[in-house]
């Protein structure tokens, strides 16, 4: 296949509210990197970039957000890595269209990536590439950077208020990029009445969180959150019940030798020895019950997450798309040689770790997953399916918009048939499977991806991700969970799994409740 590129002098340039940018185009897709949508000092609001003259170029990713998490050449097999210059000037974006004629209305996708509230970045997946959905698709994609970890969601409002709402300035700067979108996406094509924001794990409790914030009304009309609702016992992603950051605070400051009346010194230290002196001291103050920040917390602001106050009332009325995968943090080997294996050499396995309760769990297990390797109990998500359903009925029970579940059950051919894990399904998602090469079966892979990444993109057009590959998928309501099961054979199934996750999670260890191995690091 032959490729094009173009990047001349003229041509892609756009005009933005602040200036014009050059990108380039590939294979027809018009591609803008590193576009600079806000400006903010450490711990402080961000504010709108300073106008600019001429041309500046967009063909380079910007900086993403520092992190304390070390790289790590771990698990690429299965979810592929980039890793990039990092700054605290990190408040960049990421564009591809099909189209930038103005008027061309095109839908707009925003992805706000995982990593809990404290990593990962726009490119840090090969498969966050927004190429192929906009080639495939018809769709405007942008992808956001922003900050992170202390340097986003650290409370420092009590000691000055120039760090007010310093709690929620990683939200801050989300709100900003999607500001952005909705002054200059016209000029690339798409419509900014028509905007979709879509994230997994930390990245989905980022979209729950911008339906929780009054200043982002009208700036998104659709929301698809993946494996993003928070999970059972999970921390990562949940609010804090004491905002009191001064144990934590006054502590870092001790470590970093700074007087709390003299709190601005804090903007001159730099970041590695900011992060050293908070994971000095968090342990402490964690295991005291105290704020260790590194996630939103509620106030005027983020009025808090729907699962304690609520949906308001706007986010009530729009529609959703929530679903996770069948493993979620089944990051271990595979058994091996596992469909070579009868069935009572398969319930022999099961069975060392559910003993007496095995016949039941197994009976139960095939009724929810008729036909599926029995060996697949043992990597059963069952403390991010629950919380997802709950959030779903919850959201259902307002009637006020649809709102679809799904499930991604895909078996993988590695290790002998693995069952997806925490982010296997995103290449599916953004129509880059070629870009991974663990999703790939002949026939079957390529077929799963436009069916998952047309699911997407129809929601983001219509508000609804039904579509000719896939059996009819009604949304679900209180009382009713029609779950998309998203495998070789795609088909909904309603209420279809309470009783085998009931059974098998008393009998296994919440893995949200013990310290993540550098292998489950590496991976997300």
């Amino acid at each position: 296949m032959a490729h094009q590129f173009i990047c001349t002098t003229t041509e892609p340039v756009i005009e933005t509210k602040k200036g014009k940018i050059r990108g380039y185009i590939m294979d027809g897709i018009y591609t803008f990197h590193g576009i600079k949508y806000a400006d903010a000092g450490r711990f402080q609001m961000p504010v709108e970039v300073e106008p600019w003259e001429g041309v500046k170029e967009a063909l380079s990713y910007g900086a993403v957000c520092p992190m304390y998490d070390p790289e790590t050449t771990k698990g690429e097999i299965m979810v592929p890595h980039r890793y990039w210059v990092k700054s605290e000037d990190c408040q960049f974006l990421n564009v591809w269209s099909p189209d930038v004629k103005k008027g061309a209305k095109k839908a707009v996708l925003v992805w706000l990536h995982g990593g809990g509230f404290s990593n990962g970045s726009s490119i840090e997946q090969v498969c966050y590439d927004g190429a192929n959905l906009a080639m495939y698709h018809d769709v405007v994609v942008v992808t956001v950077n922003h900050r992170l970890n202390i340097l986003g969601y650290l409370n420092l409002e009590d000691y000055s208020e120039k760090y007010k709402n310093s709690g929620n300035a990683g939200m801050a700067d989300i709100e900003y990029a999607l500001r952005w979108v909705h002054d200059n996406i016209e000029n690339f094509g798409g419509d900014p009445e028509n905007v979709t924001i879509f994230g997994q794990s930390g990245g989905g409790g980022k979209v729950t969180s911008l339906l929780q914030m009054p200043s982002a009304d009208g700036l998104f009309h659709k929301a698809m959150v993946m494996s993003g609702v928070r999970p059972e016992g999970g921390t990562i992603m949940t609010p804090p019940k004491n905002c009191d950051a001064h144990p934590l605070v006054d502590a870092m400051l001790a470590e970093l030798g700074i007087a709390p009346e003299k709190i601005e010194e804090i903007e001159t230290v730099s970041y590695s020895a900011l992060a050293a002196a908070y994971l000095k001291v968090k342990g402490d103050v964690e295991a005291a019950g105290g704020y260790v920040g590194c996630s939103p917390i509620p106030n005027d602001y983020f009025v808090g997450y729907p699962e304690e106050v609520g949906f308001r009332e706007h986010a009530q009325e729009i529609p959703m798309v929530v679903g996770s995968v069948f493993g979620e943090m089944a990051f271990q080997p595979g058994v091996a040689k596992k469909h070579e294996k009868t069935r009572e050499e398969q319930i022999a396995i099961v069975r060392e770790t559910f003993g007496d309760a095995t016949e039941d769990i197994v009976a139960k297990f095939e009724a929810a997953y008729p036909g599926q390797n029995l060996i697949d109990i043992l990597s059963l998500d069952c403390f991010t399916r629950t919380p997802t359903v709950s959030y779903v009925k919850k959201k259902a029970s307002y009637g006020k918009a649809p709102v679809y579940n799904y499930l991604f059950n895909y078996e993988f051919p590695y290790q002998d048939g693995k069952r997806p894990w925490h982010c296997s399904d995103l290449p599916f998602f953004f129509n880059n499977t070629d870009k991974v090469l663990i999703c790939n079966k002949p026939g079957v892979s390529d077929a799963l991806e436009q069916k998952m990444s047309t699911l997407l993109t129809n929601f983001a057009k219509y508000g609804d991700p039904n579509h000719s590959g896939l059996p009819k998928w009604e949304p679900s309501t209180e009382e009713t969970v029609n779950t998309m099961i998203l495998d070789e054979k795609c088909e909904v199934r309603v209420n279809f799994d309470t009783e085998v996750i009931q059974a098998i999670k008393p009998l296994i260890p919440n893995p949200f409740q013990r310290k993540r191995t550098q292998d489950e690091i590496a991976l997300h």
